[in-house]
């Protein structure tokens, strides 16, 4: 019994590094390959406690592997775009403009009542409440109702009107070209050139834009 307890507290322990040393999205709002990571983990930590004849260091050898794998393509991730895509897919585009991207919505085989759920789980019940709704990796549904269905924000008070609807997505991510936004949006690199002025696109951090010509742009920081 003593022996079955230690092993237990060993294995809790370690585990509990293994996924702190993962990162704390791993926590709430895991990747597919984190999920695989996590299930692999959480398999092999209880082979030693069903067999007590298997080694205990066998065990966090293997999760500690786990870990330092999970964390080299975490960062290969964030340098590689083909990388991340392979990884943890893309974000989807499934309403666009108040209409319903039925090709996009194949693509990532859902339901016109899978979208009708995800959307009763942000509120809204009529989809053609909706302007934007993008399916995230992690199966999160993100919305963006029409102006008239919309909150009022301090912005429209100024106005005396809601704000058109657009979408910002990050046209420049880490001094690289997102593709794919460029598409959705309709542009080419020429045109966010001439928005940018004298910066390069190398060191930019972070530039979204949407489809009324909104721009947000975050600086790399120096690295010393």
């Amino acid at each position: 019994m003593n022996v079955t307890l230690i092993r237990t507290a060993m294995l809790y322990f370690f585990v509990t590094l293994g996924i702190r040393l993962m990162g704390k999205r791993q926590i709430g709002d895991m990747q597919p390959n984190e999920l695989v990571v996590t299930l692999l983990i959480s398999e092999i930590a209880a082979i030693p406690l069903q067999d007590t004849s298997q080694p205990v260091l066998n065990g966090v050898a293997a999760i500690f592997m786990l870990v330092i794998l999970e964390i080299v393509l975490s960062v290969l991730a964030m340098k590689f775009a083909p990388i991340r895509k392979m990884m943890s897919g893309t974000s989807v585009l499934v309403i666009q403009n108040g209409v319903i991207d039925q090709a996009a919505m194949r693509k990532v085989r859902m339901t016109v009542i899978d979208l009708i759920e995800l959307l009763r789980g942000q509120g809204y019940f009529e989809v053609d409440q909706i302007a934007y709704a993008v399916l995230e990796v992690n199966g999160d549904l993100s919305v963006i109702p029409k102006s008239a269905y919309r909150p009022t924000v301090v912005s429209d008070l100024a106005t005396g009107e809601p704000a058109d609807e657009a979408m910002p997505l990050p046209v420049i991510s880490d001094g690289k070209w997102v593709k794919d936004s460029l598409h959705a949006l309709k542009i080419d690199k020429e045109q966010v050139l001439s928005q940018i002025g004298n910066r390069k696109v190398t060191q930019i951090f972070l530039m979204t834009l949407d489809r009324l010509g909104n721009q947000w742009i975050v600086m790399k920081e120096d690295a010393s």
